[in-house]
C-alpha cells in the first residue's frame, strides 16, 4: 500500500477513489455494529453477497458493512441506495428477494419494511421514520457512509482533509481559537470547554506533551462512544491529530474499555492503515508534525474513566484517582502536559476544523453547541442511539424519537448522565438537553445516558439500584465515597424492605451532601445525584415505604403482597401448579388461596395466570 507524503498525493488518491466507487448502480450498506452483530447480521450479510456473484451483479451491486446506525433494536437492519430504502429485521432467507426484486427490479418487499408502532404504518424510507427523521445526526451518519476498517472508505468520503487543511494552512494557535469559538464542551461527562483546556496544556511548561482519547465509557446502558469509535475510528484519529498539532504533542493514546473487543479491533486496524499510509509517524503528509499512536485496552474498572485514574492505569499503575490540585493538562501522563477527551469529542474535531467553528456554533443553545448522542433506553417504544441537536427538550427525545412508553403504562421519569446523574419526573421534561439547565436540576447530560421509566418503577429501587453499583465499582481510595456510599446504600435498602424510620430521610440528604463536597474525585463527588435527585422529586415514595410500609409500584419483595382477585379468578390451577415454592393451595375448581407465610414474591403466579386474577397489594 503507497505512502501519502504531500497534500498532493491525499488528494489524488481521493479523486481516484471517488470515481472507483461511482461506478457502482447501487450499494446496499448493511449495519455491522454490535447490536445488529449479535442479531447474526454476518449470515445477512454473506447471503447477500453470494447472492449479488450468483446473479452476476459483482461490478454493478456494492456490499458496506458499515457500523452502527443507532436503531439497535431493528437489527439486522440495511439501507439500499438510491432510494434510501430502509429494511429491518433482515435473515439470510431474505437475500434472494432482496436481490431479485428491489435491487434488479426496484420493487420494494413489504414485509421488511418498518412498522411505526404509534401509527401502525410500514414506512419505506430511513429519513421518513420518525426516530430518525426527528435527530440531526452530524456524526451518526458518517457511520453509514464507511467501512469502519476501510482507510479509502474514510478518504473518499472526505477523511484526513481537515487534518491536511490543519497543517498547510492553520497554525496551532488558530486551531486552539478556531476550538474555543466553536464552543464545544467535552461530551464525556462534566462540560469543560474543550478550547480552554487545550490552550491550558499548550501554554504548560514542558517539550514533551501527550493527547489522550478516554474510550473507558463504563455507565450501565450506554454506548455512545463504543458506536462512534468502531463504526469511524478514523476520525477520532484524525481529531487527536488536530489537537496533538494545536498543543505541541508527538504522541497519543486511545485508551479503550476491556469490554468492547470490536471497538479494540476497529481502532487497531485503523492505526496501522494510517501508519502505513504514512498518516501517523514521521513528517505527516511531508509537514514537520510528527505524531504516532498506541491503543491501550481499559482496566475494567469504572473509576477508570476519570482522568487521573485513566492516566495511572496507562502508567501500568493501580487505576486509582489523584488530588487534581495541579491539573493534567500541566502534569498529566508521566507528570507531563496532557489533553484527555472522550470519543465523541474528538469526532467533533475535524469538522470543527474543515467547515469553521461558526457552523458548529450555530447548532445548539447558548452554551451548549453542536449535538449530542444519547444512548436512549428502558421503558420506550423506540430504543437506540440518537443525536440531536444541544437545546432539544427532554420531552421531543423521549416521545417524538421513542415514541414514549413501551408498554402502555404512562411514563414516570427519565434518568440521564448513568450513575452520575439523576432521575427527571415527567413535569421537568421540558428541559433542554443542555449542560447547565440539567446540573441545575440536579441531573447531568454525562456522557449521554438517558433511561426512560414507567409507573411501574419504583424510584427508591432505581436509587438502591445505582448505588449498588456505585459501591462495587468505587475504588475505595478515598473514605467519603468509601464509607458514605456504603452507608447510604444501607439506608435505602432499609427503607425497600420494611425497616425504614422517618429520621433517615434527612440522614440521606446530609450524606449524599457531604460526599459531593468531600470526595477525592469527580466520579466520588457525583456518587449521590441518583438519591439526591429522587429525593428531590420523589419523596413522596419514600415517604410512603418508610411511613405505610408499602411499595407503590409493588417492586420492593418485602413491601408487598400477592393476593388472588375472585372475580377474575376461574380456578383454573395455573398458578398452584407453577408455584415453585408451594405457597398457592386449593382444591380443584375452587378458588386457591396464597399462603403469606411460604410465598416468595417471585411472581411467577401473577405473569403465568391468564386472566389478570393474581393481584400485588
Amino acid at each position: 500500500m503507497p505512502k501519502i507524503h504531500t497534500l498532493k498525493d491525499l488528494e489524488v488518491l481521493r479523486a481516484g477513489l471517488v470515481e472507483d466507487r461511482g461506478k457502482y448502480k447501487t450499494t446496499l450498506v448493511m449495519c455491522g455494529g454490535t447490536g445488529c452483530r449479535a442479531s447474526h447480521c454476518q449470515d445477512v450479510s454473506d447471503a447477500i453477497e453470494k447472492e449479488v456473484l450468483d446473479q452476476g451483479l459483482g461490478k454493478d451491486v456494492h456490499l458496506r458493512i458499515t457500523g452502527c446506525h443507532g436503531f439497535c433494536e431493528q437489527g439486522p437492519l440495511m439501507v439500499i441506495e438510491p432510494g434510501n430504502v430502509f429494511y429491518c429485521h433482515v435473515s439470510p432467507d431474505d437475500a434472494g428477494e432482496i436481490i431479485t426484486k428491489t435491487v434488479r427490479s426496484g420493487e420494494v418487499v413489504e414485509r421488511l419494511l418498518y412498522t411505526d408502532p404509534v401509527s401502525g404504518e410500514k414506512i419505506q424510507t430511513e429519513a421518513e421514520i420518525p426516530f430518525y427523521r426527528n435527530q440531526n445526526r452530524e456524526l451518526l451518519s458518517q457511520n453509514r457512509q464507511i467501512d469502519p476498517c476501510s482507510i479509502e472508505d474514510y478518504i473518499s468520503s472526505g477523511g484526513y482533509a481537515a487534518l491536511a487543511k490543519t497543517l498547510s494552512e492553520v497554525s496551532p494557535d488558530a486551531v486552539i481559537r478556531e476550538i474555543s469559538d466553536s464552543g464545544l464542551r467535552g461530551r464525556g461527562g462534566g462540560g469543560f470547554p474543550t478550547g480552554r483546556k487545550w490552550t491550558e496544556c499548550k501554554n504548560a511548561p514542558g517539550d514533551e506533551k501527550y493527547v489522550i482519547c478516554n474510550a473507558d465509557e463504563g455507565d450501565p446502558g450506554a454506548y455512545m462512544d463504543r458506536c462512534v469509535l468502531e463504526g469511524n475510528p478514523h476520525l477520532v484519529l484524525e481529531g487527536m491529530m488536530i489537537g496533538a498539532w494545536a498543543i505541541g504533542a508527538s504522541m497519543g493514546y486511545v485508551y479503550v474499555r476491556n469490554e468492547y473487543p470490536l471497538a479494540v479491533e476497529n481502532v487497531k486496524i485503523a492505526v496501522a492503515q494510517a501508519r502505513e499510509r504514512g498518516l501517523l509517524g514521521e513528517n505527516v503528509l511531508g509537514t514537520s508534525f510528527s505524531f504516532d499512536i498506541e491503543v491501550a485496552r481499559g482496566g475494567g474498572a469504572f473509576v477508570c474513566g476519570e482522568s487521573t485514574a485513566l492516566m495511572a492505569s496507562l502508567e501500568g499503575k493501580v487505576g486509582e484517582p489523584r488530588p487534581k490540585d495541579v491539573h493534567t493538562v500541566i502534569e498529566g501522563l508521566w507528570e507531563k502536559p496532557t489533553i484527555l477527551n472522550n470519543v465523541e469529542t474528538w469526532a467533533n474535531v475535524p469538522a470543527i476544523l474543515q467547515n469553521g467553528a461558526s457552523v458548529f456554533a450555530s447548532r445548539g443553545s447558548r452554551d451548549s453547541k453542536g449535538t449530542k448522542i444519547l444512548a436512549l433506553t428502558g421503558h420506550i417504544k423506540n430504543t437506540g442511539l440518537v443525536e440531536v441537536e444541544m437545546g432539544t427538550t427532554v420531552r421531543d427525545v423521549v416521545f417524538k424519537i421513542g415514541g414514549g412508553a413501551a408498554n402502555g403504562k404512562p411514563v414516570k421519569a427519565v434518568q440521564t448522565g448513568g450513575p452520575s446523574g439523576g432521575c427527571l419526573p415527567v413535569d421537568k421534561f421540558d428541559l433542554p438537553i443542555d449542560f447547565d439547565a440539567l446540573a441545575a436540576a440536579g441531573s447531568m447530560i454525562g456522557s449521554g445516558g438517558m433511561v426512560v421509566m414507567d409507573e411501574g418503577t419504583c424510584m427508591v429501587d432505581v436509587a438502591k439500584y445505582f448505588l449498588t453499583f456505585l459501591q462495587d465499582e468505587s475504588c475505595g481510595k478515598c473514605v467519603p465515597c468509601r464509607i458514605g456510599v456504603d452507608r447510604m446504600l444501607e439506608i435505602v435498602t432499609d427503607i425497600t424492605e420494611g425497616r425504614g424510620e422517618p429520621g433517615q430521610i434527612n440522614l440521606l440528604k446530609e450524606l449524599g451532601e457531604t460526599i459531593s463536597d468531600t470526595a477525592l474525585c469527580g466520579l466520588g463527588k457525583t456518587a449521590a445525584n441518583p438519591v439526591l435527585s429522587t429525593l428531590r422529586y420523589f419523596l413522596d415514595e419514600y415517604e410512603t415505604h418508610i411511613n405505610e410500609k408499602k411499595c407503590g409500584a409493588a417492586v420492593c419483595r418485602e413491601l408487598i403482597e400477592y393476593r388472588i382477585d375472585t372475580d377474575n379468578c376461574t380456578s383454573c390451577g395455573l398458578c398452584q401448579k407453577t408455584c415453585p415454592h408451594e405457597a398457592i393451595t386449593g382444591k380443584k375448581k375452587e378458588i386457591p388461596e396464597i399462603l403469606l407465610d411460604l410465598c416468595q414474591k417471585c411472581g411467577i403466579c401473577r405473569s403465568e395466570c391468564k386472566f389478570d386474577a393474581i393481584h400485588v397489594n
